[in-house]
């Protein structure tokens, strides 16, 4: 059985107690306003937050953290309110969702399903969390979705960039704001095509999970389609903390790129082990060697240093944009914690008002208005610009970014450049794509 790490957060700032005022859906009888699980009956409310503070996505999981109580000192009507003087939607001000005081619990999900499952099902039954959010694998989101739409709870998933999340296994009562594989090589291939040309051969080395899978075929698929060769795709243990022996294989395998489809402390280390092997150095086929990593994040950058140089890959979002919404969080986060936001801290703040928003709006905890004020939700001002709530897969739709690592960065935090915001148009695809096929959403399941 997994250890529990589930931790109660009071809040001290508090906000007038004064209700939004807004109808229910059509469908919502007065009579259905309480049947549902967790529904708030004092003056408080109560989210939780499933985050890895242990494992190798852990540096994101403290991000998150950090984030989500940003997010509820913000709804709680502290500090400076951030993106919410940007949100295009102005129901949120600072008295907390529909008149209630926020506070929070906290899991760790130690990035494995079974723990993150776990520690879900225990705010959910003991501390009352009426919403789940967070993880930074793909992995714990479709464990964590699944457990949320049975219980009767919204998920709003944190850093999950599999296809499936929102593709096979999607769930009527789960919601992302993270892109997907299919976007990262939406963008990123013709970036790449015109980099280093068309007739190309690549290696994958693969996170053997959801995330990886997806991830690869996605990157793959993106490729070929504009000439390249996928000369072998190797799967490595999400537990792996040394690839030599995947590395090695690579030099005489005819390839001349190699693709890490792996994040987090694995990025870090495969990227480690294969500039020690020299591959950066060699020339193959008449063409110098390149790496590419399709999912990028600041964290990452930091942890492989000067190794991430020139390397190209995709980003949901970076701190140096300079939209209103951008500068307002990197502004309030960083005056907090001292240090810009990376993607995940983004994903989760911007998760967590998009929720608050959503019941603002519906007048309403339950969580099937809930799903129904975020279905078709078109909004801006969170960061990337004009955003679609998906109502067919309840993904969202944004401009992506394809970045690379600078060559002479300025601070330690300065580490990666934008090279390319590909529209939300590009990276577009219709619900049935065969990437996502095999899921239904189903009903929304408002639980008790």
């Amino acid at each position: 059985m997994s250890k529990l790490n589930v931790t109660r957060r009071g809040v001290i700032k508090t906000g007038a107690a004064a209700g939004a005022g807004l109808a229910l859906p059509t469908y919502l009888s007065a009579a259905s306003h309480s049947g549902f699980t967790n529904a708030p009956t004092g003056g408080t409310v109560t989210l939780g937050f499933n985050v890895p503070q242990t494992g190798p996505y852990a540096d994101e999981g403290a991000d998150e953290l950090r984030a989500y109580e940003l997010a509820v000192e913000h709804l709680n009507g502290g500090g400076d309110g951030g993106m919410l003087n940007t949100f295009s939607s102005k129901v949120l001000d600072g008295t907390g969702i529909m008149g209630k005081k926020v506070e929070y619990v906290t899991g760790d999900t130690q990035t494995k399903s079974d723990a993150a499952r776990a520690s879900a099902k225990s705010m959910i039954e003991k501390d009352g969390a009426i919403m789940i959010t967070g993880g930074s694998s793909s992995g714990v989101a479709i464990a964590v979705q699944g457990l949320c739409q049975e219980a009767g709870v919204i998920f709003m998933a944190g850093l999950t960039h599999s296809n499936d999340t929102t593709g096979k296994d999607k769930k009527a009562n789960g919601f992302r704001h993270f892109f997907n594989g299919y976007m990262s090589g939406a963008a990123l291939a013709p970036v790449l095509a015109k980099m280093y040309g068309n007739d190309r051969r690549a290696y994958h080395l693969t996170a053997d999970y959801t995330w990886g899978w997806t991830q690869q075929e996605s990157i793959a698929a993106a490729t070929e389609a504009l000439g390249w060769t996928t000369v072998n795709n190797v799967l490595t243990p999400l537990a792996a903390t040394d690839f030599s022996s995947y590395i090695a294989p690579v030099l005489n395998s005819g390839a001349d790129v190699l693709v890490l489809n792996h994040y987090g402390g694995n990025m870090v280390n495969s990227l480690t082990n294969a500039v020690q092997f020299g591959l950066r150095e060699k020339v193959v086929n008449g063409k110098d060697f390149e790496i590419v990593v399709p999912l990028y994040s600041r964290l990452m950058a930091k942890g492989a240093g000067a190794n991430v140089k020139g390397i190209f890959g995709s980003t949901n979002w970076h701190w140096s944009l300079q939209d209103e919404g951008s500068k307002a969080f990197v502004k309030s986060f960083g005056t907090k914690y001292g240090f810009p936001p990376s993607q995940a801290a983004h994903t989760c703040y911007v998760q967590t008002l998009l929720y608050a928003d959503a019941v603002q709006r519906a007048g309403s905890f339950n969580p099937c208005a809930v799903a129904e004020a975020l279905e078709g939700y078109e909004f801006d001002g969170l960061g990337n610009g004009p955003t679609l709530y998906r109502a067919e897969d309840h993904q969202c739709f944004k401009d992506v970014l394809v970045v690379k690592g600078k060559d002479n960065p300025t601070s330690e935090f300065d580490l990666l450049e934008i090279v390319e915001v590909t529209p939300r148009a590009q990276v577009e695809y219709a619900p049935d794509h065969p990437m996502f096929a095999g899921g239904s959403l189903g009903s929304c399941n408002p639980g008790a």
